[in-house]
């Protein structure tokens, strides 16, 4: 048995621990947004965060997780209620097949929390492990910046109503 905490949920689930987190995402928990691309930790379909860091979980066992807090693209938001890196993927129209996308969103989600005002080239050297075959670079690096502004807007509004609350 081990016990993972996935978007805030816990769960107890019957694995081998050297099995990829991926498969116990996808086959498990029934959280299909992380994606099997290469199995080998090379194209970043898989990408999740395990405390705030972006991880292939492709090659990630399970038994590395017990009492970590893992984060997969269906945590950032829901249809009715994006996240701020949905939205502005959404916005930028930032997806042509698709399939890199929540990998993507993973990665930069990592890099926008720790810095949501991440220059060009910070976004682009973060996010370098993740593949886009498709050729949508320029959108998912225009989503990145959208995001990280909508996060800052987000974060300014939740500093004032705290500010409000206190004086």
């Amino acid at each position: 048995m081990v016990a993972l905490t996935v978007n805030g949920q816990s769960h107890q689930i019957e694995a081998d621990p050297d099995t990829p987190l991926l498969y116990v995402l996808r086959d498990e928990l029934h959280l299909h947004g992380a994606k099997y691309g290469c199995g080998l930790g090379q194209c970043g379909s898989c990408t999740v965060m395990v405390d705030g860091q972006a991880v292939f979980s492709c090659v990630t066992p399970v038994m590395l997780l017990e009492g970590r807090e893992i984060t997969t693209v269906e945590g950032l938001g829901t249809i009715e209620s994006p996240g701020p890196m949905q939205q502005a993927f959404i916005e930028e129209q930032a997806a042509q097949c698709g399939y890199c996308i929540p990998g993507m969103m993973m990665r930069a989600q990592a890099l926008l929390q720790r810095n949501p005002a991440a220059s060009d080239e910070e976004i682009v050297a973060h996010m370098e492990p993740n593949l886009c075959r498709c050729g949508t670079h320029m959108r998912i690096l225009a989503a990145i910046k959208r995001a990280g502004g909508l996060m800052q807007t987000a974060a300014g509004a939740s500093t004032a109503d705290t500010a409000k609350r206190a004086g």
